[in-house]
């Protein structure tokens, strides 16, 4: 697992709960205009309908109620950036869940509904310091409701490009934390100072082994924007892919951060 930066970003409770719930808000507007024949659309994911997406999306809060209904465990043996590294060992049983609860519930909108109720109220009920036993170790549930900034701000995403015309928007706040949580989680897996990583307005890290930059311009510069990032981070664009399509800038010869992504596969 990639080292922990020394110092993690601090991210505020009550805005965080906000951009979640801000976000998961307008997925559910969307779904409510959804078709018949758009919820039976493929998606690229796999071979996931838009329904079984949907009730994906709906597990991004169920597992902040589930997490609360395990044993609390005695100590915190997790950190924030461990959690984009430790997703995969979950894939499968993800994915059957989603079709699971994609059959039962054929009013996606009502359970959607529930859902976010639960996770409201859950949220009311537990102080921020609860822990969490996640598949990253024993996190805090203010932090592990960050991580479901990306979980939303990526399938949000991933709906937009399955439904065609579908434009649900984006939270600018859900969008900020997702951003810079696998900014600083690129920073955690290549811990160095020699390539200066910028996703304007949101974030910007050092990063890559090398000669530390200290004034002026860095000799080492990747540039591109937040939607794009948050694609390369997780594997719905590769990293050649957007330089080609000058979806990035990247120069010196150490912006190369091609080897380095995805960071969530």
């Amino acid at each position: 697992m990639p080292p922990v930066r020394k110092r993690l970003r601090a991210y505020d409770p009550a805005r965080t709960r906000t951009a979640v719930l801000a976000q998961f808000g307008n997925v559910r507007a969307a779904v409510r205009t959804l078709t018949p024949e758009q919820f039976a659309l493929p998606t690229r994911l796999g071979d996931w309908t838009v329904r079984e997406l949907v009730a994906h999306v709906g597990m991004a809060l169920t597992a902040v109620d589930r997490l609360l209904g395990e044993p609390e465990p005695a100590r915190q043996d997790g950190h924030l950036l461990d959690w984009p590294f430790a997703i995969a060992a979950d894939a499968d049983a993800i994915a059957g869940t989603a079709r699971r609860l994609a059959a039962e519930h054929p009013d996606l909108d009502a359970h959607l509904a529930e859902t976010e109720r639960r996770f409201t109220d859950r949220l009311d009920a537990h102080p921020g310091s609860r822990l969490l036993p996640t598949s990253a170790g024993a996190l805090p549930l203010a932090d592990y409701v960050v991580t479901r900034t990306v979980e939303l701000v990526v399938h949000t995403d991933d709906l937009n490009a399955a439904v065609p015309g579908l434009d649900v928007p984006y939270d600018r706040q859900a969008l900020a934390a997702a951003t810079r949580l696998l900014a600083d989680a690129l920073a955690a897996k290549a811990p160095g100072g020699s390539t200066e990583v910028r996703v304007p307005p949101y974030a910007v890290v050092q990063c890559v082994e090398g000669p530390r930059h200290t004034r002026g311009t860095p000799p080492n510069v990747v540039e591109t924007d937040p939607l794009t990032w948050v694609r390369m981070a997780t594997g719905r664009l590769a990293w050649k892919d957007a330089v080609a399509g000058a979806k990035v800038s990247a120069s010196g010869e150490r912006a190369d951060l091609g080897e380095l992504l995805p960071l969530l596969r």
